[in-house]
């Protein structure tokens, strides 16, 4: 697993285990966000195990799964508003990354304040 930042307060990467959240908060992280639904693949841990493990390292977590290539507004939206209520920096994962990353690039205008934003469907 090796994080990419995208901007001060914000990275991606591949899934999380639970075991490296205490790495990732030794880093600075103070939040996750999984964009991966449960079950995508049999050997994913369940959200609700990493989500366990990071209120253990004292970070939050949320769970926002999206379907790669179904990303909807509301999935857009509902980021945007993750992002703008967690304690930075923020990590957003999936299975490698890029479902974070569109999240974060169609949510520009809703972070920015800019109006209708960020809502393109992809």
């Amino acid at each position: 697993m090796s994080m990419r930042y995208i901007d001060k307060d914000f990275a991606i990467t591949s899934q999380v285990a639970p075991e490296a959240l205490q790495g990732l908060r030794d880093a600075g992280v103070a939040t996750i966000i999984c964009n991966r639904p449960d079950g995508e693949a049999g050997d994913q841990p369940a959200f609700a195990t990493v989500a366990e493990q990071a209120a253990q390292c004292g970070m939050q977590a949320h769970y926002l799964p999206v379907v790669p290539g179904r990303i909807t507004p509301a999935d857009v939206e509902a980021f945007a508003a993750l992002f703008a209520d967690a304690r930075k920096p923020v990590v957003a994962y999936c299975r490698t990354g890029l479902r974070a990353e569109i999240l974060w690039e169609l949510s520009a205008g809703l972070r920015k304040g800019a109006p209708g934003g960020g809502t393109h469907e992809s």
